[in-house]
């Protein structure tokens, strides 16, 4: 059988759309099809899915890209040897054994609603904010999934005792579409990755299982828990009543780290993902790195169970393309997200306007989830190219701001440390926005050829656990690089530095501001 006719299907679930692509050995996307679903916002800071979309979303994507690519001549249902997954991290779901339906809403990374259940935690444990970081890696934060769980079993009426009779069951968003695409109520698998299992809080970095004592302390019955498995080994079998049955799934990671293998980064690189948010990690390679700089330990890849855990820094960034979807729907300054490029180019600078998208707080290196958003220097000549070029700089700022954390961490443990900055998704085919962040880098910034990097990751993994791509063929960077796009500085060392300090300055006010009176 040629490279042509050998496909792996990857499902990438994001924040607010579904994909399913197909791709041949080559890596080339021979069928694709994306659904975007409903994000709800109940009350000011809470952002919720409703997991059934999420599934039907799943189900309508793989339908259409096996027509899609039949459509183009391509025999998928013959050469199709594996999926692979990639999805939304720290997104939270519980739901029913016996009945498959979830007993609430997903509740999304971005949501804030635990910020009372963070600082009651941060007062009562000795450690305080950082209490589980030497377990976990992560700080105590709304972001993480464990909080999400503790407000749920906090708040919905019944779900303790279905935890008692062993009903109720939790995952990520992973383990909610590979319980359902194995069978569901017909004995799903009740698996999650130790990408995703890293960020709920509960994992241990170094055992990679869960860990008792912060189960004990936080109350959380392992009975809830999904079993943790590697990034790439095959899990299951696709069950009937699905566009494709009896397709093994052999990969799944938490979307920044499907990007990093995507990326081909290794230990010493590093990449950022421009989506909803901005995730911006640096392979450490088999050490666990402590930040003294606001940023997170965490897990990168485990491509098999026998293969070494590659772990990271990561600086998570909650509010990036956000800024420009909140331009189109909620102020109506672009119809369209592409528009923002064309609108923020009329002028050659913000005209002394910053803009902090700190919608629902601030995450790395910050930390403050009392920050709010804020639009700082407008004069009388500021016009709607001034915000949506500020929105645009809000977004590399942000990414700056972690790199420069990262310099200083990696510095702390070694001076030959090379960043590299490989950039994808979405966001980053606006030119603009990849010169902008060259630019208050002062560094150059590498854009690949395809930035679709989070589920091409999820190919890759698994592919290779069935035999379709070797490591060597995966982290062949060299060729990818060759293939890239370079934004290299233009801006002057003097106007960076004074540029930098006013956003400091502005995100300084952004600070203290969660209990305006509305």
């Amino acid at each position: 059988m040629s490279d042509s006719e050998v496909f792996i299907g990857s499902i990438d679930q994001g924040t607010t759309s579904t994909r399913f692509i197909i791709y041949d050995r080559l890596a080339r996307a021979v069928g694709s099809h994306q659904v975007e679903f409903t994000q709800f916002y109940p009350q000011a800071g809470w952002v919720e899915h409703d997991p059934m979309e999420i599934v039907e979303s799943v189900r309508i994507c793989m339908a259409r890209a096996l027509d899609k690519a039949t459509a183009n001549g391509h025999n998928v249902d013959s050469g199709l040897k594996a999926i692979g997954i990639t999805n939304q991290r720290e997104t939270t779901v519980v739901w029913s054994k016996s009945t498959g339906l979830p007993l609430y809403n997903a509740i999304v990374w971005m949501d804030a609603r635990t910020s009372s259940i963070c600082r009651k935690l941060e007062k009562e444990l000795p450690g305080g904010r950082t209490h589980f970081v030497e377990s976990c890696g992560l700080p105590i934060s709304t972001y993480f999934s464990a909080l999400k769980l503790l407000w749920l079993l906090d708040n919905v009426e019944g779900l303790n005792e279905a935890v008692k009779k062993g009903d109720a069951i939790f995952g990520t968003i992973d383990t909610w579409l590979i319980w359902n695409l194995t069978g569901g109520v017909e004995n799903g698998l009740h698996v999650t990755d130790i990408s995703n299992a890293s960020r709920t809080m509960l994992m241990n970095l170094k055992t990679l299982e869960w860990d008792k004592s912060t189960l004990d302390t936080l109350g959380i019955s392992a009975k809830m828990l999904p079993k943790i498995i590697s990034n790439s080994e095959i899990i299951g079998n696709i069950a009937k009543g699905w566009p494709i049955t009896g397709i093994p799934i052999s990969g799944c990671l938490g979307d920044q780290h499907a990007a990093m293998v995507g990326q081909s980064c290794r230990k010493g690189e590093a990449k950022s993902t421009y989506g909803t948010g901005a995730f911006i990690l640096l392979n450490t390679g088999e050490e666990v790195i402590k930040s003294n700089h606001g940023l997170l330990s965490t897990v990168a890849y485990k491509l098999g169970p026998k293969a070494p855990v590659n772990y990271a820094l990561e600086g998570s960034i909650a509010i990036a393309g956000a800024a420009v979807q909140w331009l189109r729907d909620s102020l109506g300054i672009i119809s369209s997200a592409s528009e923002i490029e064309e609108l923020a180019s009329k002028v050659s600078s913000t005209g002394g306007v910053y803009f902090v998208p700190a919608f629902n707080g601030l995450f790395a290196p910050w930390w403050r989830d009392d920050a709010r958003g804020i639009c700082i220097g407008i004069t009388r000549f500021t016009n709607k190219s001034h915000i949506a070029r500020a929105v645009l700089e809000s977004m590399c700022f942000q990414v700056k701001d972690v790199l420069d954390s990262m310099h200083k961490d990696a510095e702390a443990k070694s001076d030959k440390t090379e960043f590299l900055l490989r950039v994808d998704g979405g966001a980053t085919v606006n030119n603009l926005l990849m010169q902008i962040q060259a630019d208050l880098l002062g560094s150059s910034v590498v854009r690949p050829a395809d930035i679709e990097t989070t589920a091409l990751g999820a190919a890759y993994a698994a592919g290779l656990a069935v035999g379709v791509y070797t490591e060597d063929e995966i982290f062949a960077s060299g060729e990818k690089l060759k293939q890239a796009t370079i934004f290299k500085p233009v801006l002057e060392e003097e106007l960076r530095k004074k540029k930098a300090d006013s956003w400091c300055r502005a995100v300084s006010r952004s600070f203290d501001l969660a209990d305006l009176s509305l």
